[in-house]
């Protein structure tokens, strides 16, 4: 996932896949809203070439549950009798990458996939991954933006529906538990949180929490307004995983460094709340959105969080729409 600072991205340049930076270096400095409507479709084709060729790494954790990273949303895996069964299916270009790495895991069928949400970098997988034999489980919410077109306000863009056969079969409203391969496998909905579908994925016996994009470790977090998320869901998600995990938890963000733990995912929670709260404060001020932009409220955090591609003055147009 290595990108270098492209803060030349503006708000509505920034796509959903946090792929790397190589794949958007190509739109070349700041995107007015005009150019970027003209230009989204080429971002999306942009995500794709770049992970038609980006590789695949794995990282192996606890009780058969491995993490994979390159394919859009970093994916989690466990093995085992009962098959495959992977959380996210990343994006549907890397399936050759995708399937190598899953086969040098073992040779179990792949039986069951999980959306944690419907964004692009997290469910465009799921038709080959349907097809290889995986039943996809999802919240409601999920399968509803997947059936139909759904637009995103941010970028002007509109991504279709995917295919039947793509969208999860299975799906629940707050909570639903699975058994695959000896472990008790907990999805629980957080309400409207990066979207209006987000779920974590708790593996109970090994105490591993993929948090999905309700998490992003180390980066400021895009948040989908137009599906439903908000800057105080985001906060209120990640009480709910700081909740869930104890401080011998693996925790895997939706994107940055696959593995993290508790300490850094409350300092994740702690930042979006000063932040929140430092732009409230203008807002309330009667400051503009960019007047609030100009007065720098995420500085104190910008070294930490604001070196990937959501930077500070879009994080700050994010937060502002939300409080």
């Amino acid at each position: 996932m290595g990108s270098p600072k492209l803060h030349s991205m503006s708000r509505r340049g920034f796509c959903l896949c946090c792929l790397g930076g190589a794949a958007f270096a190509a739109t070349g400095g700041w995107l007015s809203p005009r150019q970027a409507y003209a230009e989204a479709r080429g971002l999306v084709s942009l995500i794709k070439d770049s992970a038609a060729t980006s590789p695949i790494k794995t990282y192996k954790l606890r009780n058969n549950i491995s993490v994979l990273e390159g394919s859009g949303g970093n994916i989690a895996v466990l093995t085992g009798s009962d098959g495959k069964l992977l959380v996210d299916a990343g994006i549907g270009v890397s399936q050759p990458r995708l399937s190598k790495a899953l086969t040098e895991l073992g040779n179990e069928p792949i039986k069951h996939l999980i959306n944690t949400h419907w964004h692009f970098d997290h469910a465009d997988g799921n038709e080959w991954l349907h097809k290889a034999g995986a039943n996809i489980i999802a919240h409601e919410n999920t399968r509803k933006h997947l059936s139909v077109v759904q637009r995103v306000e941010d970028w002007d863009y509109n991504f279709l529906a995917l295919p039947a056969n793509a969208v999860p079969a299975q799906v629940f409203s707050k909570d639903h538990h699975l058994k695959v391969n000896g472990a008790s496998i907990a999805l629980k909905y957080y309400g409207p949180a990066h979207t209006d579908g987000d779920i974590s994925v708790m593996f109970t016996e090994a105490n591993v929490l993929h948090a999905g994009d309700t998490y992003w470790n180390n980066i400021y977090p895009f948040i989908d307004y137009s599906t439903g998320g908000s800057i105080n869901g985001m906060i209120a998600a990640s009480d709910a995983n700081l909740a869930m995990a104890n401080n011998e938890t693996i925790i895997i963000p939706g994107h940055g460094k696959p593995l993290s733990n508790k300490a850094e995912l409350q300092d994740f929670r702690d930042m979006l709340v000063a932040i929140r709260d430092n732009v409230g404060n203008l807002k309330k001020q009667g400051k503009t959105r960019d007047e609030t932009v100009a007065a720098k409220p995420t500085a104190a955090f910008d070294a930490r969080w604001g070196q990937f591609l959501v930077d500070p003055g879009y994080f700050t147009r994010l937060v502002y729409e939300g409080v």
